[in-house]
């Protein structure tokens, strides 16, 4: 029988639906097309050599010949810093100007490197411009909340294949991370405990949903997962704001990263994913009752009418299955 699942985190009714649940090979794309890169392309804004193509640059890490790590504005950004922040209210609608920011970081400079086949320092490397790059926007008085995120695939969203992700700061907490903040504040009102720390307790304590421990970072799939294969990383230390992660925990979230997006790399023959940074709004950070973590989301699925018509997810996998599926992957003998 199919069973709702609750989750606590994300105040999601999830349905597994064990009558028709798929084995974890099921989710490989049969007849997908393998698409091989090349190492640069002269014609991509992204590539050594182009960087005029790019709009104003906002980090660089490495030299000025041989840079590792690049930030630049979105060409065609959601919001814009050159907007003045502000509401307007008539009769019942209520808008704002499109302040606030988007950046896009480029993660590497060959054109067909991704994160599963870096070196540790070289993801390390990505984390460190994420992080300083949230701390210089969280420093503007007209953002509340910035979101740090990655696209990889067609179905996930992406349209340039140079490896990158991307950072919008808003003038405004998004719904859903409020609703977060909620239900970690009323966790926090009913049992004095933080609700990820608790759930990092259980899953640590269960095991069966765990995919990968590392000395400062844990990842796992979510009790109640709205999508086969869903996976969050729990850092082991409590703390509010991603902008807090300090230089061991950069190195240990590199590992982790890296090792789970590489068990689905090749458990799952190079899925389309999304991952996000979910952190605490930029001016509540030091809480009791909320920590960060990065949720990975492959797009292994589409939502259909019914998810959409009630906010329920029907999930055709079972998180424990899969789970132990990943564990089991290794990468080939001598991977970088």
């Amino acid at each position: 029988m199919s069973e709702l699942r609750y989750n606590l985190i994300t105040r999601d009714w999830v349905i597994i639906a064990t009558e028709r649940a798929k084995r974890p090979k099921d989710f490989l794309k049969a007849g997908k097309e393998k698409k091989i890169l090349p190492e640069y392309r002269p014609d991509c804004p992204f590539c050594p050599g182009n960087e005029a193509k790019t709009p104003g640059e906002t980090l660089r890490l490495g030299s000025e010949s041989a840079w590792k790590v690049r930030s630049v504005y979105n060409l065609f950004g959601a919001l814009s810093p050159d907007t003045q922040p502000g509401r307007k209210i008539s009769g019942i609608y209520l808008s704002m100007q499109g302040s606030g920011n988007h950046e896009v970081i480029i993660e590497h400079p060959r054109h067909d490197m991704m994160i599963p086949l870096m070196k540790d320092e070289e993801v390390g490397d990505i984390i460190r411009a994420y992080k300083n790059r949230y701390l210089s926007l969280a420093s503007d008085k007209g953002i509340e909340a910035i979101i740090i995120f990655k696209n990889h695939g067609s179905s996930a969203g992406t349209s340039l294949e140079h490896p990158h992700s991307q950072l919008v700061a808003t003038p405004i907490v998004p719904p859903q991370i409020r609703s977060r903040v909620s239900a970690a504040m009323n966790y926090f009102d009913s049992t004095g405990r933080c609700i990820f720390c608790k759930t990092l307790e259980e899953e640590l304590k269960e095991k069966a949903r765990i995919v990968l421990e590392t000395d400062k970072f844990v990842s796992f799939m979510p009790y109640a997962s709205y999508a086969p294969f869903m996976t969050w990383i729990f850092p082991r230390r409590h703390v509010a704001s991603f902008g807090e992660i300090n230089d061991a925990e950069i190195k240990d979230l590199a590992i982790n990263l890296k090792n789970t997006l590489q068990k689905l790399y090749y458990g799952l023959d190079n899925p389309d994913f999304n991952y996000a940074i979910r952190s605490m709004p930029v001016k509540e950070s030091g809480t009791e009752y909320l920590h960060w973590y990065l949720s990975i989301i492959p797009r292994l699925t589409q939502p259909a009418g019914f998810e959409l018509g009630s906010g329920i997810f029907i999930n055709t996998s079972l998180p424990e299955e899969s789970a132990e599926f990943l564990r089991q992957v290794k990468p080939p003998s001598g991977e970088r």
